[in-house]
């Protein structure tokens, strides 16, 4: 599929401080890519500049085509942005804000009053369509401002933070939103929710200190955790001991830690070496042990193990540079 958004060596920045350095990557239409990062790690930075909204200090960023530094009415053209924070006109009612960047974007007519019932429907703002903005709540205050960066329908997204004080029942619909319109556009979020990458993203780019530190898909990032398929195994605190003899001994095991549990019992942790998937193994040998197991799982490594472990190893090679 063809690249909607290619990012090249782009650096910002502020004075002295270099808040993006030398980041490139590509989304293609149909890729809905997780941006994710510690706080002041040049996300949002990046996304401004993407979007036109900040001047790059160095290199570039195409979206359709168009340069963002020669061409950037024609690039935003192609872009609809959600903005930290969903800067609003808060004397508005979301129905004639929505009208208003209707306008601004050419979407006129009887096209108009039909894309703003279908956005009313689609995120959920029937209840407060004449209320004023600044009178809403966080939760609707962000709906008003997705609503707004899709409404002439791009076939680019930059979206920062689009769940961000919303109730769960409405971060669902948000993201079954978005991987409806990721078959066909290209779209960048930014998020802290790392349960979002396995919800929406088809890849997902860590950035820290303004560089990229890791970039694949989900999957990939999951094989990163040191704990990736590792067994959990819950068992009488009196088993536990002969459990990790038993499996110390197991060749495809890197290593065995034994836990305390609740309630008199104990967690044994066995994990492979290089992420091998050994749960059929591991079963085998205790049941050939006559150990008797209460719970027994194999986990594919948590995201937010993998976020830390990254983000932690990036900061102290930098301290050390």
């Amino acid at each position: 599929m063809e690249n909607l958004i290619e990012v090249q060596s782009l650096r910002k920045r502020f004075g002295s401080v270099l808040a993006v350095d030398n980041v490139s990557f590509t989304v293609k239409r149909g890729e809905v890519l997780g941006f994710l990062g510690p706080n002041g790690a040049g996300k949002s930075t990046t996304m401004k500049v993407i979007t036109g909204y900040l001047p790059p200090s160095e290199g570039t960023a195409i979206v359709c085509g168009h340069d963002i530094r020669t061409s950037p009415v024609a690039a935003k053209r192609t872009m609809g942005y959600l903005p930290e924070g969903s800067p609003l006109y808060g004397d508005m009612t979301p129905e004639g804000f929505l009208r208003f960047v209707a306008s601004v974007r050419g979407v006129n007519g009887q096209k108009r009053k039909e894309r703003i019932d279908q956005l009313i429907e689609q995120i959920g703002l029937g209840e407060v369509l004449h209320r004023r903005i600044e009178t809403l709540s966080k939760g609707y205050r962000r709906r008003v401002g997705l609503a707004q960066a899709i409404l002439h329908d791009p076939d680019v997204l930059v979206l920062d933070e689009p769940t961000d004080g919303l109730d769960p029942n409405q971060k669902h619909d948000v993201r079954e939103l978005i991987r409806a319109m990721g078959g066909t556009k290209a779209i960048i979020i930014s998020t802290h929710i790392l349960e979002e990458v396995d919800a929406v993203c088809d890849r997902a780019i860590i950035i820290d200190h303004g560089r990229i530190v890791s970039d694949g898909t989900p999957a990939e990032l999951h094989a990163k955790a040191s704990e990736h398929n590792a067994v959990f195994i819950i068992m009488a605190d009196g088993d536990a001991v002969r459990a990790v003899e038993r499996l110390k001994a197991v060749s495809d095991l890197a290593k065995v830690d034994r836990r305390k549990g609740a309630n008199g019992s104990s967690e044994v942790v066995a994990v492979p070496k290089q992420g091998a998937f050994v749960a059929d193994k591991v079963a085998a040998v205790l049941r050939e042990s006559n150990i008797h197991v209460s719970e027994i799982r194999s986990e594919p490594g948590k995201l937010d193990t993998v976020f830390r472990e990254i983000t932690t190893n990036d900061r102290q090679s930098a301290a050390r540079q």
